[in-house]
């Protein structure tokens, strides 16, 4: 290999950029990656933010790994340990209103029995219709889209893995996904539940990470994406020993032990293209490397519009990329605790788990309205963890970290912009959020960290702060995703593909985006 020349370079080092970086070294490529920050791991990063204090910046839990993965991988090998608590979630309502939900339903049965025994009833059966849905999704999830609008013999040939879901549940499986996947989540729980915090707390699934709220259409698509894999266990998560940077360091090991060069601090400011053809990458210090093809991790806006010129796009290719929609709403915020916080009185056994605030629908459509106006909503939806709880090492001996998902704080505000003003404004409408249901957590702060949409951008690229790379809509799905153009992970530019989350199937720390783009790219 020449200094310089590859057989692949990757633009980026989150987890699916690792794992396209591991499945190509493994099959004989040359392959760089290339990271602009000091450290890999972009949304699977861990930090110090607070002297002595250490958080996940912005994801605590996982919802899902492509098992492809995990065995193709054997990341456990390389040090990945996850985590699964026997309450998975406990949702929060009104005067101590609590629904625990286990990795055990029919405990999951009792907890909610307490506030509705016809709901607790009807409980098994929802979730294996979920589950059977689910399953539909699974095996979309590992094929490449097929290319519209010229879908031909070869292309439904290899969808045959969808065989298996139709023998197991009838066509009336696809029918009941057709109809789900649109829905907002009140039609959904209209036809199972009637206790507004049951309800609430499943409708969160359905708002995870997303700009809309639950009275949005296609609410029940993302419900159902956050479920893959989850195997029947309704809000499925997973805590990472040591942090979630141990997912990208798991990555990063396999990566190396196969001949992949990882460098950071390594910009890349253009991607090279000569005649209509991507042949390598120029860095930010004026290096140029070269390379038969180029895998962009980062968002089609950034890989796009600020790495390519304008002129190598076609004005037809611009619009498209031009109509993807971003709208990141999510904030994160990180708080140093100088104890644990009192929660409904429950024990520290059962505090490792992740808590929702969510009392009702209403509170969580109100909440969203601030996308639609351009306000932070003064009542935030929010999800936390105590981190340190899991990982001794996230705080001082008797201290805490409590990490907390704000929704919804919009990346554009109406008459406003992000400043240090506004986050410590923001921060105490938080905290005040949580000292209702946990009396005196104020008194037990020592430090927070605030990260606006407007910071993941600066930090991490992420065009207006969108932690999916776009929204994950119906109509930005599959052979949508990120454009019809480019939803194969190729693009047109030829040796140019994508692999980040702004591709088939989309957001989530679950690395299948990078898997398939690297199937593809061994075609070649």
């Amino acid at each position: 290999m020449e200094m310089n020349k590859f057989d692949v370079i990757i633009i980026g080092s989150g987890i699916n950029s690792l794992t396209a970086a591991s499945i190509l070294s493994k099959a004989g490529k040359s392959v760089q990656v290339l990271e602009a920050r000091s450290e890999i791991g972009g949304l699977a990063s861990t930090n110090e933010f607070a002297p002595g204090f250490k958080c996940n910046v912005i994801n605590d839990t996982i919802k899902w790994i492509d098992p492809r993965i995990m065995k193709k991988l054997d990341l456990e090998s390389k040090g990945l340990e996850l985590i699964q608590p026997d309450i998975v979630r406990s949702a929060i309502g009104n005067n101590g209103e609590q629904i625990d939900f286990y990795l055990d339903s029919n405990k999951t049965v009792e907890s909610i029995a307490k506030y509705s025994k016809k709901d607790s009833e009807k409980w098994n059966e929802f979730t294996s219709y979920i589950n059977k849905l689910t399953q539909f999704l699974e095996k979309i999830y590992e094929l490449t889209p097929p290319a519209l609008p010229n879908v031909g013999l070869k292309e439904l040939l290899k969808m045959r893995s969808m065989f298996g879901p139709v023998r197991r549940h009838g066509t009336r499986g696809i029918v009941d996904l057709l109809r789900v996947a649109p829905m907002m989540m009140p039609e959904l729980v209209d036809e199972w539940f009637e206790n507004e915090l049951l309800r609430s707390a499943i409708s969160t699934a359905g708002i995870h990470h997303h700009s809309f709220g639950p009275y949005a259409a296609g609410t029940g698509y993302n419900l159902l994406h956050q479920h893959v894999h989850a195997n029947g266990v309704f809000h499925n998560a997973y805590f990472i020993k040591g942090g979630t940077e141990k997912l990208a360091l798991a990555l990063k090991a396999q990566a190396e032990s196969s001949g992949t060069d990882i460098r950071c601090a390594a910009k890349v400011v253009s991607i090279n293209i000569d005649n209509s053809t991507c042949n390598g990458v120029t860095l930010e210090s004026g290096d140029t490397l070269e390379a038969k093809q180029v895998i962009s991790g980062l968002d089609p806006n950034n890989t796009f519009m600020n790495l390519i010129q304008p002129s190598h796009l076609s004005p037809n290719f611009q619009r498209q990329l031009k109509n993807i929609r971003y709208r990141g709403s999510i904030a994160r915020v990180h708080f140093a605790l100088s104890k644990l916080p009192k929660i409904n009185n429950i024990s520290k056994e059962r505090m490792v788990t992740l808590f929702s605030i969510s009392p009702s629908i209403e509170y969580l459509e109100r909440a969203s309205d601030g996308v639609k106006y351009g306000y932070a909503a003064k009542s935030p939806y929010i999800e936390f963890t105590i981190p340190s709880l899991i990982n001794d090492d996230f705080s001082p001996t008797g201290k805490h970290v409590l990490s907390a998902s704000v929704q919804y704080y919009p990346y554009q505000l109406r008459d406003n912009e992000w400043s240090d003003d506004l986050k410590n404004q923001l921060l105490k409408n938080v905290i005040q959020t949580i000292e209702e249901i946990s009396p005196g957590f104020s008194s037990s702060i020592e430090g927070s960290s605030f990260l606006s949409p407007v910071d993941f951008e600066n930090q991490f690229g992420l065009t207006q702060g969108n932690l999916n790379h776009g929204e994950m809509t119906l109509d930005q799905f599959m052979f949508m995703r990120p454009t019809i153009s480019t939803s194969q992970y190729k693009t047109p530019i030829a040796n140019l593909y994508l692999c980040g989350s702004g591709t088939h199937p989309g957001g989530g720390l679950h690395g299948a985006n990078g898997y398939n783009a690297a199937q593809e790219v061994l075609k070649q």
